[in-house]
């Protein structure tokens, strides 16, 4: 069964967006290298240390579905149809949209919980990768996220829209980090200890 991964940059003080959606303090490091990754979306390649890289390679390479709320994927205007991990979309959203951004994303009514069991379907053994707020939120609540992966960017936004919020029954607990240290950027992988786990 596939692993649900939620993936997102951060800054040092918890923002995944300062107070008007602006995520430029936090994404310099996909521009800041000399080592370039393709992406599946023609108008976006990464260029950034070989670090870096081996992670944004192993991304592309093993995500089999990608699932977001609904404001993510309006603010992103659907990626244009082609997400940069080139994986189906899966929405969560009260209502689809009547006119969609791009072809191809599958808009869920359903929840969070239909969404992950959609999504897992398609992947088969690839991840799935969970990406926004408010569903890394409602999947650790719910107890369907696998793991944490997060890029720490080195600024302090000091507000804006926090990756952790509302998060049910906290403490969460999760395992010792896996660290990759990129320029401009460290790279934590966290597995997520079930709940009632040691």
């Amino acid at each position: 069964m596939a692993r649900v991964i939620a993936d997102m940059t951060m800054s040092l003080d918890g923002f995944i967006a300062d107070p008007d959606d602006g995520i430029l303090e936090l994404f310099g490091w996909f521009g800041n290298g000399d080592v370039e990754t393709p992406s599946h979306n023609p108008g976006i390649t990464f260029r950034t240390t070989e670090a870096s890289a081996a992670v944004l390679r192993d991304a592309v390479a093993h995500t089999g579905a990608l699932v977001c709320g609904r404001r993510l994927y309006d603010l992103t205007k659907g990626w244009g149809g082609h997400h940069p991990v080139g994986a189906p979309v899966f929405v969560v959203t009260h209502e689809a949209p009547a006119e969609p951004w791009a072809p191809g994303a599958t808009f869920v009514t359903d929840g969070v919980t239909s969404a992950i069991a959609q999504a897992r379907a398609v992947a088969g053994d690839r991840t799935v990768v969970v990406a926004s707020a408010s569903i890394t939120q409602q999947c650790l609540a719910a107890g369907l996220l696998d793991e944490l992966s997060v890029n720490i960017a080195p600024a302090l936004l000091g507000s804006g829209i926090r990756w952790f919020d509302a998060l049910g029954d906290a403490p969460i607990r999760l395992g010792d980090p896996e660290v990759v240290q990129g320029v401009g950027v460290t790279h934590l992988r966290y597995q997520v200890t079930p709940a009632g786990g040691a």
